[in-house]
This record gives C-alpha cells, sequence and structure tokens, in this order.
C-alpha cells in the first residue's frame, strides 16, 4: 500500500469538515476535480471507501472517519515538527523556549476551575505558547474523542472507573476507557456530595434534578444501591444550570466537586460519607504529543494544581 501524501491528507479532513468535494476545493483553492481525483487516489492507496458521494455532499465512511482522525493528527505533527526542533536548538538559553498553538478540549466545569490558575503560570514560563480551548460536552466520545479526531492536543476528561489506585505518582497511560492509543493520567478525584435548598427542612423529600453529561457516569451504580435517591424526574442542560435550580427550591442533586465550587448561599452542601462517588479527571494526549515541549509544560502545571 503506498503511503498517502501530506496534501492528500489536507484533502480528505477538508472534505470531511467542509461536507462535500466543491466546499473541500473552496477552502483549499483548487478546483473540485483535483478534490475528487486527490480522493479517488486516496482510496485506492488505503484500498476502502472513504466517503458516500451524495447529492446532498459526502460523509465519511467508517474507514473515512478512522482516516480523517489520523490524517488530522498526523498533519498535526507536521505543523508541530517545526516548534519542536527550534524548541531544541534554543535549550540550552533555559526556559520559555517552547512556542506556538496549544489546542485543549476540556469540559465546562474544568475549563472554568482546572484550566485557567494552570495556564496562568504556563503563559509566566512559556509566554509564546498560544492555548487555543474549546469547551466540550462530556457526551459520546466528549473531550477524550476531540484528541483522537485530531481535534485537541490535549483534553480534560472525566477517566471511567472507581477511583481505586493512589493519586500520587506518574502518569498511568491506561486507557481508562478512552479510544484506542491514547495516553491519560489522573489530576484529581472530585467527591459527590448532595446539594439541596438552604434551609429546606426535608431535602430528600425533593425531587432529584440531574444534566445529560452526568449520565454515562459510573456513579451510577452507586446511585442505584441508594434507596433514598428518586429517579430523577427533571434534567437541565448543564450542572451550571442543576445547580441554579437547585438554589431556586426545586429540588436537590448530586454533584461533583469542581460543580459546586460556582454555589451560593442558596444552597447547603452535604457529603456522602467515605463510600460515596467519587470522579476521576485527567488529562488525555496522543503517544506522539505527549513529548512535545508545550503538551508536557501544560501536564506539569495541571499535575501542580493538586499539589
Amino acid at each position: 500500500m503506498s503511503e498517502l501524501a501530506p496534501q492528500e491528507l489536507r484533502v480528505l479532513v477538508a472534505v470531511a469538515e467542509a461536507g462535500g468535494f466543491s466546499a473541500a476545493a473552496h477552502r483549499l483553492g483548487i478546483t473540485q476535480s483535483a478534490v475528487s481525483h486527490s480522493v479517488r487516489g486516496s482510496e485506492a492507496k488505503v484500498g476502502a471507501v472513504l466517503f458516500d458521494r451524495g447529492r446532498a455532499g459526502a460523509s465519511p465512511t467508517p474507514a473515512g472517519e478512522r482516516a480523517v482522525a489520523l490524517g488530522r493528527r498526523i498533519l498535526r505533527l507536521y505543523e508541530v515538527l517545526g516548534a519542536e526542533a527550534r524548541a531544541a536548538g534554543r535549550a540550552a538559553a533555559g526556559p520559555g523556549t517552547a512556542q506556538g498553538v496549544l489546542r485543549i478540549a476540556a469540559f465546562r466545569s474544568a475549563a472554568l476551575h482546572l484550566l485557567p490558575p494552570a495556564l496562568e503560570r504556563l503563559a509566566a514560563r512559556h509566554p509564546g505558547i498560544r492555548p487555543e480551548i474549546r469547551v466540550v460536552r462530556e457526551l459520546g466520545p466528549g473531550t477524550a474523542g476531540e484528541v483522537a479526531a485530531g481535534r485537541a492536543d490535549l483534553a480534560i476528561a472525566t477517566l471511567s472507573g472507581p477511583a481505586s489506585r493512589p493519586l500520587s505518582g506518574p502518569p498511568s497511560g491506561l486507557p481508562d476507557g478512552l479510544p484506542d492509543g491514547l495516553l491519560s493520567g489522573e489530576l484529581t478525584r472530585e467527591a459527590y456530595s448532595l446539594v439541596h435548598p438552604a434551609g429546606h427542612p426535608d431535602p430528600k423529600a425533593l425531587p432529584l434534578l440531574d444534566w445529560d453529561e452526568n449520565c454515562g457516569s459510573y456513579t451510577r451504580d452507586w446511585w442505584r444501591a441508594q434507596d433514598w435517591i428518586p429517579r430523577a424526574t427533571v434534567k437541565a442542560e448543564d450542572d451550571a444550570m442543576v445547580l441554579t435550580m437547585v438554589g431556586r427550591g426545586l429540588g436537590m442533586a448530586i454533584l461533583p466537586e469542581l460543580s459546586l465550587r460556582e454555589a451560593t448561599d442558596a444552597v447547603e452542601i452535604a457529603g456522602l460519607g467515605p463510600e460515596g462517588p467519587v470522579r476521576r479527571v485527567g488529562y488525555v494526549t496522543t503517544p506522539e504529543l505527549a513529548s512535545t515541549v508545550a503538551v508536557r509544560a501544560l501536564i506539569r502545571e495541571l499535575r501542580a494544581e493538586r499539589g
């Protein structure tokens, strides 16, 4: 099988993102026939159909999704190659040598509370790094899926499974329920707490409020074993909305610590005891980007947050 050239990868990515050959041609500044020829050539090289063609445009097949994701990651390596080489050449001059864009995906509460102090220290040590942050909901592939798809260099993600191993120590590199080929390391653990309207005489009598991003959590196993927790009857868009609704007296909720950093005097927080659920939060990156100066620098600052 022949290898795909960088320009062929750029065409595949452009078609997937633009949704059609004509739009991809416009984005790349080439003709539609050149795009069609490139895609056909790429399909011949990999031995699979990469796009379903139709009147509405073109959409990646499963093989195409995989090819586009890997294509983005390969093209990203071309982008960082120069920055890495320059940083190595300036290493003798001391810290602050890293430069270039660092693409970060994070879920809402992590973007609000974990990233800012880490980025502040990162900017002080490496002013040449330019963070680009996208807030991604932890639904489906979530933030880790952005890394797998080549759209982010590093993600702050919810790691699956209970927090059974010690927090101290080096990054694990364990799968943590992540897409194949990604690396992860635990950053912090959030204990879940019961939050209810302040001064309410019987919080457990209130309806349970929930939000979609919480549905996939392993903590559901714990919830189901607690006969005092009613079935969720009200769902909101995100954890901030749930917290606001609790403060308005509309129900109770079970929320992780990062979400509760925005709590006001309108709510009261009660711990769930030593056997209560804990959410593991960590970083996710690719093996090829894990060794780059910018990603290593951000991981160092994120890990410093936990002391």
